[in-house]
């Protein structure tokens, strides 16, 4: 089976779900949190920079859980409804 690209909204919408998460672990260092989550640091940063802008489902439910928010919060930024823009 062959992956599709990305399309330029789904690129953007992994930098607004990158930047929030970056955004809620604030103080917390990235390897407690990716640890929290069951993945590696560079996983996480991955995610965190956008160079991982489609994570699968089960790693944006663990990150929630590791961050204390509900997975349908990070959803809607990575939709776009939410307030949290990233510039561009």
């Amino acid at each position: 089976m062959v992956r599709l690209p990305l399309t330029p909204e789904q690129v953007q919408a992994g930098a607004r779900l990158g930047a929030l998460l970056r955004e809620l672990r604030r103080d917390r260092g990235l390897d407690e949190v990716a640890r929290g989550a069951g993945m590696s640091p560079e996983t996480l940063r991955k995610i965190e920079t956008g160079r991982l802008p489609s994570p699968a489902f089960g790693t944006v439910v663990r990150l929630a859980d590791a961050l204390g928010v509900s997975v349908e919060e990070l959803a809607d930024v990575w939709r776009g409804g939410g307030a949290f823009e990233v510039a561009s």
